[in-house]
């Protein structure tokens, strides 16, 4: 019997569950347990406590992944998007990561990344259009 291949191009939940199971076992059976550990380095207003940006992580085969960074406006150019990427540094240096790692869009942060020590180790052109995405990663010293 020949193997059925469909492109639906409104897939169900349910059959992307069927992918993501097997395709975590196989990844069990390799490379041993996914231990996923969500972080956020949070910028607080002071007045009023409400979270007006930060850093959100998550660390897992001991890489410290930076998904999201968000400085507002009026805080760019005080060290603070610094402040939270060193925080983040500082917690998986504490849970013995071997480094940390992030995608960036060239129109978003690439140059201020590698101050940080960071190096591209990936670049993807053109995306979006006209732009590019970049891959960096840190790997601390004690791992190297």
């Amino acid at each position: 019997m020949d193997t059925i291949i469909e492109i639906r191009e409104q897939p169900d939940e349910a059959d992307r569950q069927v992918i993501l199971d097997g395709l975590n076992v196989y990844n069990l059976g390799m490379a041993g347990p996914y231990h996923y550990e969500p972080i956020a380095v949070l910028i607080k207003d002071p007045a009023t406590g409400h979270t007006t940006g930060g850093l959100w992580a998550r660390c897992n085969y001991d890489w410290l992944f930076i998904e999201l960074l968000f400085v507002p406006e009026h805080f760019r150019g005080q060290r603070i998007g610094a402040r939270l990427v060193r925080s983040a540094e500082q917690w998986a240096l504490g849970r013995a990561c071997v480094g940390v790692w992030l995608d960036t869009y060239a129109f978003q942060a690439p140059a201020f990344y590698q101050s940080l020590g960071y190096e591209i180790f990936g670049h993807l052109p053109n995306y979006p259009r006209g732009f590019g995405r970049y891959f960096l990663r840190k790997v601390f010293a004690a791992s190297a």
